[in-house]
């Protein structure tokens, strides 16, 4: 009988689903909360259900002999090490949908309680004052809100917003024409956004591409009285810049349920009159944690005792029967589109996925979902296998596969197809003998280049002397060149180099690298 280990506060209804499916439990609520105890007892246990208390770090891990699963009840893990649980074998799951109406309501609440000034005047008229004409609101019938970020959460947030009488603009890379119409918001880049909404709120994750995405440049091309909520994540604006600008008044209010810095005890945000403060409190309604608990025991359940997987962060939904045969093409399905992904800057209309030979015979589901993920996370950064296509699906994007049996130069060749509102892009791959992928074709430019984990894209003009110039570039600024493949349409055509390096690429040694006369794009990629 499997053994499950339920180390934060869970709903008994969650602890009463593994009892019936016939799983052994141990509901210590308060466990996650004292590492030593549970690195020693997590060696008797298959799965591990924890929420936001438990910090499951390498050392747990370590002790973690038997453990086949982890449980998130909620969508984040950063509280768990997804590489070592990986390369220990272990199943990290989630519930990414569980809570996206609570966290849209409250994100609502608190653009109502900033309107009005709720918070403030609360206390102010429990201190016994009596002070109606300090505290004038604004109306947000007709106001504008600006959504940046327009998935689950965001277009939530949008429907209630236009049940408010609001007009509703949005910014999200990912999110289709044809998805922002059904929606009834308007598309439009993040500089135009920042310029004409009243409200704005954020509900985008956190990724390199996102941090700091509200810092000082974007404060100031706002309108002066604008309000800003974030619901999101700590870390999608600059808390320095928006204190100043808070304080100068052209930002007149700030609603924030998550921080930089969590748990958040002292912050400069604190101290201002027209901040609404809360302890990360997107999540936590009766129904969220109901649902959150009962999805992650039904899921955990479904694994251990048939092997199902659902919503695993770190592996795809595949049955154990197909799992050695697919696991290269898995790879480099996921290795295809992040070399889509990481190449693709503008919102993405249709994605186009052919499978020949050999791999069409295969489970193309789970490729393409790990070709969908491999796209996406550039940009949305906590995107697994299995969200993948209900994200897609979210921002409007066509999804399209198509097989074929016999291909014309290799045993199996899976190709991505990209297109965007500018361009269409394509890329093709396949595994050899060898068992690792490779990139064969790149828009029609044929090469044979196995993923680096630091590598550097470039489009040039096919003429003598750039990989002299180029090699000298790198050389100079102490950087190696571990591989270097180049591919050319025609003699003095366009030409396609991608080039493996030792470690990573500076900004300042790019920057040179696309000023060589030849070069057209040069683009790091890392996989």
């Amino acid at each position: 009988m499997p053994k499950v280990l339920i180390s934060d506060a869970l709903s008994p209804s969650a602890v009463q689903i593994f009892k019936d499916r016939g799983i052994e439990v141990d509901f210590q609520p308060s466990l996650g909360k004292d590492k030593e105890r549970l690195a020693a007892l997590i060696g008797d246990y298959d799965g591990l259900a924890i929420r936001s208390a438990t910090k499951v770090s390498p050392k747990i891990l370590e002790r973690a002999k038997n453990l086949k699963v982890i449980g998130r009840a909620g969508i984040g893990v950063d509280n768990i090490d997804i590489p070592a649980a990986t390369a220990r074998g272990i199943i990290v799951m989630n519930t990414p949908f569980g809570n996206s109406i609570t966290t849209a309501e409250h994100a609502i609440s608190l653009m109502l309680a900033l309107a009005r000034q709720i918070p403030e005047a609360d206390a102010s008229t429990r201190a016994g004052k009596w002070e109606k004409n300090r505290f004038m609101g604004v109306e947000i019938f007709g106001k504008t809100l600006g959504i940046i970020g327009c998935g689950n959460i965001g277009s939530i947030v949008a429907d209630r917003a236009l049940g408010l009488k609001m007009k509703v603009i949005a910014y999200d890379p990912y999110l289709a024409s044809e998805r922002a119409v059904d929606l009834g918001v308007e598309k439009v880049e993040l500089d135009e956004l920042l310029r004409r909404s009243d409200f704005i709120t954020l509900h985008t994750p956190l990724t390199d591409k996102t941090r700091n995405i509200i810092d000082a440049a974007a404060l100031a091309k706002m309108k002066p009285g604008v309000r800003i909520i974030n619901c999101a994540r700590g870390g999608l604006v600059d808390e320095a810049a928006i204190v100043e600008a808070l304080k100068s008044g052209h930002v007149a209010g700030a609603a924030f349920d998550v921080f930089a810095t969590e748990p958040a005890t002292d912050n400069p945000l604190f101290k201002l009159p027209n901040v609404v403060c809360t302890p990360h409190l997107g999540a936590s309604t009766t129904e969220a944690q109901e649902n959150v608990a009962l999805q992650i025991a039904e899921q955990m359940s479904d694994y251990l005792l048939r092997g199902a997987i659902a919503n695993a962060v770190n592996f795809p939904s595949i049955s154990a029967e197909e799992a050695p045969k697919l696991k290269p093409f898995i790879a480099l399905a996921e290795k295809l589109g992040s070399f889509a992904g990481q190449l693709t800057e503008t919102g993405i209309s249709k994605v186009q996925i052919a499978y020949e030979g050999l791999v069409a015979q295969m489970n193309t589901r789970a490729l393409t979902s790990a070709a969908l993920a491999g796209l996406l996370r550039p940009m949305l950064g906590d995107v697994n296998v299995v969200s993948a296509p209900v994200v897609a699906k979210e921002r409007g994007i066509v999804v399209e596969e198509t097989t074929r049996e016999m291909p014309e130069d290799y045993e199996s060749l899976i190709t991505v197809t990209v297109t965007t509102e500018r361009q269409s892009r394509h890329v093709s791959g396949t595994v050899f003998a060898d068992g690792r992928p490779r990139i064969v074709n790149i828009k029609g430019i044929r090469m044979d280049a196995e993923f680096g984990p630091s590598m550097i894209y470039i489009t040039n003009l096919d003429k003598p002397g750039f990989i002299g110039k180029f090699s000298s570039t790198l050389g100079d600024a102490g950087i190696n060149i571990a591989t270097f493949h180049v591919g050319r349409d025609k003699p003095g055509g366009s030409a396609i180099a991608l080039i493996e390096i030792d470690g990573e690429l500076p900004e300042e040694v790019l920057a040179k690298v696309r000023a060589l006369p030849q070069v057209q794009q040069a683009k790091p990629l890392r996989f």
